[in-house]
């Protein structure tokens, strides 16, 4: 594949049922894509995600969560734990992927390509912590980032949502 092609649809990755999941199969929405964790200040905003894809998810809009454990250990459990966790206590119906590295010498290729601008060709955007948002269009292109502490509901968000500047 040429470097200039790749786009978020080039990448397969594991569901957190272990299942193959095709990023492909997204073409023509808008992805918002955030490593969550369950024992996080943050994670709280698993609610207001969920309220966010309720709203928007008939509107070719789409979240894809990606648990890891790489800040302070706050997401040590199994993707049957977090699975159950996130169901039981946020009714979590996103698209949900096995658990991963977003930072560090093990970072898997999905968030090499989030991150560093020399795969997305837009920006380098290093996960500060849990909970960062990364905007994706409908051709699979990076758009922009959110910082952690933002709330899914942010102008930035709503107005990529709903095509306003």
């Amino acid at each position: 594949m040429i470097q200039e092609d790749k786009t978020i649809h080039s990448f397969k990755v594991k569901d957190i049922d272990g299942k193959e999941f095709d990023f492909k199969s997204l073409r023509g929405k808008k992805i918002l894509v955030v490593n969550v964790a369950s024992k996080c200040g943050l994670t709280p905003q698993y609610e207001k995600l969920q309220e966010l894809y309720d709203k928007y998810k008939d509107k070719n809009f789409i979240i894809v969560g990606f648990p890891s454990n790489n800040f302070n250990g706050q997401e040590p459990g199994t993707n049957e734990e977090i699975k159950t966790f996130c169901v039981l206590n946020y009714n979590v119906s996103f698209p949900m992927m096995s658990k991963i590295d977003v930072v560090g010498k093990d970072k898997a290729p999905i968030y090499k390509w989030l991150t560093e601008k020399s795969q997305n060709k837009i920006m380098d955007a290093e996960v500060q912590w849990n909970f960062q948002k990364f905007m994706i269009n409908e051709n699979g292109e990076l758009v922009d980032v959110v910082a952690p502490k933002e709330d899914p509901f942010c102008d930035k968000i709503i107005n990529w949502i709903e095509n306003k500047k």
